[in-house]
């Protein structure tokens, strides 16, 4: 059996804890490795080698850096195929999806490249006779990212490489049920020249994330995932002293309104629903019908949700591929089973599919349901699966109110070709990520993500300039030199040393 293992100080461990967990195969159904489970020990070695590492990398100059972090890029651009086929083997999701996620992941690092000007600080001359002042940011100490299953890459990569550029060494503790994606970032992160114990692995259940959110040692927590555990996260990091980001669940709206252009919607909402099975924190799982655009909406939908290609993820021919485990799949499947009880109209059913060779692979086909009302589970709890629901409202106003009275303010967006209306959309609507004619409006790695309401606790959102203010602490100077003498005059080239 494969034994997934923890990276500490530079070195593959399995550490001291006897505890194990199965990593399955989701197009199969069949156990492919397990992967250890770490303790306090554990994650103490880690705490030790990363306070060891941060005295020599929190001094080493923001240039020196960024050009380790520049070998990172080459190396995941290098490895992409490689790291796109281990999330595809734990997770599920279609490879060529797996290797968009790498990409935005990469991204991230591009902008970490930056780090001489993203930490560049403040200067004001004479703000008192004779007297300057600045200001700086410095690192915290060492941070962890806790990092849910359904983005193994990507998530970690909006983090540590935002953490290493300010000069943080990060502990990361990806999800139990696809870690090998880990082991590979720490490998690829070492041979760029990181130094030991500046990126490390420490793999683990419950247990672990709250041994990290109670260790003295550690200064800032990142987390995603859902909400209730996002709550507790934060709760108890705080409570210890942490700097906390906690990114917790969603339930993202779509507005479409009659003057859409309904063939190019039909396609975002497709793909913003059933893509990666729908285990995407931005999945669009609500459309909102405005109008009498209802029924031409659901029949184009309902379509597109029988015909869809589900298969295992290894064939990019495919549109969706299966859930990440059995659980979830019977979370998803009851979760229809209520919608179905409730009242809900069952439009699309894709509860028993089976793909042949393949019968105990995680699969559940596109679902769509029709004439949702709040009331019911499906539109409160968040399904994280391939279920689109539709909720008919009469006008732009009851739809706006629909959403900005959801307790989820993640993502959302709106389909239409009125101007006006997308502008008072934009600026009313009370969530963090807003599209407009974009289903999915993730923002690039320069700007920041994160959410509203019960979709994220703590100040800050994440990567980009929000990442930086995150990962950093702002010291303010304020200066005076009495006169003094100047020394000679200097030939050699100054450098940064």
């Amino acid at each position: 059996m494969n034994i997934i293992p923890h990276v500490i100080g530079g070195v593959h461990t399995e550490g001291q804890g006897a505890r194990r967990s199965d990593v399955f195969n989701p197009a199969t159904g069949e156990v492919a490795s397990q992967v250890v489970l770490g303790d306090r020990s554990d994650l103490e070695a880690a705490v030790t080698a990363a306070k060891q590492a941060f005295v020599k990398w929190s001094e080493t100059p923001p240039l020196t850096r960024a050009r380790v972090l520049f070998k990172v890029r080459d190396l995941l651009e290098a490895r992409r195929d490689e790291l796109a086929s281990a999330i595809t083997a734990e997770h599920g999701k279609i490879h060529s999806d797996a290797l968009g996620e790498v990409t935005r992941g990469l991204e991230v690092v591009e902008f970490a490249t930056a780090a001489p000007e993203i930490l560049k600080g403040e200067f004001t001359e004479q703000v008192s006779r004779g007297i300057d002042a600045y200001t700086m940011r410095q690192p915290l100490g060492i941070a962890a990212g806790i990092t849910p299953f359904n983005f193994p890459v990507m998530v970690p990569l909006w983090m540590a490489p935002m953490a290493i550029a300010t000069g943080n060494c990060f502990i990361l503790k990806p999800s139990e049920r696809d870690p090998s994606a880990s082991v590979l970032l720490a490998d690829i992160f070492k041979e760029a020249g990181l130094p030991d114990g500046v990126f490390q692995v420490v793999q683990g259940d419950k247990d672990m994330v709250n041994a990290i959110l109670e260790h003295p040692g550690i200064q800032a927590v990142s987390f995603v995932g859902s909400t209730p555990i996002a709550k507790h996260v934060y709760a108890i990091g705080t409570a210890h002293g942490k700097r906390v980001q906690a990114l917790g669940g969603a339930k993202n709206h779509a507005i479409v309104m009659p003057d859409c252009d309904l063939e190019k919607t039909v396609d975002a909402l497709v793909g913003a629903a059933y893509g990666s099975a729908g285990e995407r924190c931005m999945a669009i799982s609500v459309a909102v019908a405005v109008g009498d655009v209802a029924d031409s909406l659901v029949d184009a939908l309902s379509e597109r949700a029988r015909n869809l290609k589900i298969g295992a993820g290894t064939d990019n021919s495919n549109d969706m591929g299966p859930l990440v485990t059995a659980q979830h799949l019977a979370r998803v499947s009851g979760l229809v089973d209520q919608g179905v009880e409730q009242g809900a109209t069952l439009v699309a059913d894709g509860r028993g599919f089976v793909l042949s060779g393949h019968e105990k692979g995680f699969f559940i086909g596109g679902t769509l349901f029709d004439n949702v009302t709040t009331d019911m589970a499906i539109y409160q709890e968040e399904i994280f699966g391939p279920v689109l629901c539709v909720v008919r409202v009469p006008d732009f106003a009851s739809a706006l109110k629909l959403i900005n009275d959801n307790p989820y303010g993640n993502g959302t967006a709106i389909f239409t070709r009125d101007g006006d209306t997308a502008r008072a959309f934009t600026h009313g609507v009370k969530a963090g990520m807003v599209g407009v004619n974009v289903p999915i409006p993730v923002p690039m790695a320069f700007h920041s993500f994160g959410g509203w309401k019960d979709s994220l606790f703590g100040d800050h959102h994440m990567h980009g300039p929000e990442g930086v203010r995150f990962f950093t602490r702002l010291k303010a100077v304020t200066t005076r030199w009495p006169e003094g003498i100047r020394s000679g005059a200097e030939f050699v080239m100054p450098t940064h040393g």
